[in-house]
């Protein structure tokens, strides 16, 4: 697995990272035991990017993650995000005070002075119109508090406006061949700005293992399940902003472009990183095993001409009405 440059950060992340959303919640019931062995498991892989935030289990990821690193030599890039424990959630409390008041607690919480990145979390559309929310982290940066910031959004143009402030340096997006805009629209202004892209829910939410059904149940406390039309948070973050049923469908269509002896989840992580403007992707997951498959996904062979026209064609018969004029 190779390393990428992390923007402006400098940087150099594995290609393939860990998102720990499951390790907190949403996703059914996890042990703290399972959650930090999925840490390990990834530590163990010879991942160096983690990627979690203050509201996954209210704290409890970031508390996982340094109970593992403290048993560990291991010292890997951390990214946290901040923002979404806000209630109510707008805009105008996108503040210093706020803000700094997250920071505080994700440093306890990891066990750090300095945090390795902050990502706003997902704001309302508006804060990327309020300076004053830039400058508050560029003040916590400027304290010692915060090393990098970035921002994780929801849309194609709020990637766009945040882009323009100076002091961003990543930007969280979702990437997949079920959501293909930010291709298109974002990714050349990444580049061209120096810009650390970190690509999440790169499996749709599992549908983009080929391993689900239109007829799938998932837990109470599962967001695929309490989520399935946005009644917690954006609808994108769940199944991509795929119907379940149309989801199964289209990815069944991916079937031919998936290599001999590789998995449809490999595949879909490697088009992801034939993308050069890619810094990581973050699949989550408390399977050590999948960890481990989803690693060896980086050393399959780049998606053919073929293959590629193919997950745009699915893409454009298939999802496209769905998502892409929403994010």
């Amino acid at each position: 697995m190779n390393d990428r440059r992390l923007g402006s950060t400098d940087a150099q992340v594995t290609e393939i990272g860990l998102g720990c959303w499951q390790i907190g919640g949403a996703w059914g019931d996890v042990s703290e035991e399972d959650g930090k062995a999925a840490v390990r498991a990834a530590l163990d892989e010879g991942i160096t990017f983690l990627d979690t935030a203050d509201v996954y289990g209210d704290g409890r990821s970031e508390r996982l993650i340094r109970e593992v690193l403290d048993e560990r030599e291991e010292d890997p890039f951390v990214a946290t995000k901040a923002g979404r424990r806000l209630d109510p959630h707008t805009a105008d409390r996108y503040n210093h005070e706020n803000l700094e008041r997250f920071v505080d607690r994700s440093r306890e919480n990891l066990g750090v002075d300095t945090l390795d990145l902050v990502q706003l979390h997902c704001p309302p559309t508006d804060a990327y119109y309020q300076p004053e929310t830039f400058a508050a982290m560029d003040a916590l940066k400027d304290a010692g508090k915060i090393d990098h910031y970035g921002v994780s959004v929801e849309r194609v143009e709020e990637a766009m406006k945040a882009i323009e402030y100076p002091g961003v340096e990543t930007v969280q997006i979702i990437f997949n061949p079920f959501r293909q805009r930010p291709a298109a629209r974002f990714f050349e202004a990444a580049q061209q700005e120096d810009v650390g892209v970190i690509v999440r829910v790169p499996l749709a939410s599992g549908l983009l293992t080929g391993k689900l059904d239109a007829d799938a149940e998932f837990p109470e406390n599962d967001h695929r399940n309490f989520n399935r039309e946005g009644e917690a948070f954006d609808i994108g973050e769940t199944f991509a902003g795929v119907p379940l049923a149309a989801g199964v469908e289209a990815a069944e269509q991916l079937r031919p472009a998936v290599p001999e002896n590789a998995t449809m989840a490999q595949f879909v992580l490697r088009w992801i990183l034939s993308f050069d403007a890619v810094s990581t992707v973050i699949p989550g997951s408390t399977s050590p095993a999948h960890i481990a498959d989803n690693v060896a996904a980086a050393s399959l062979p780049a998606p053919s001409p073929e293959d590629r026209r193919l997950v745009e064609d699915v893409y454009d018969e298939r999802v496209r009405e769905y998502v892409h004029h929403r994010w």
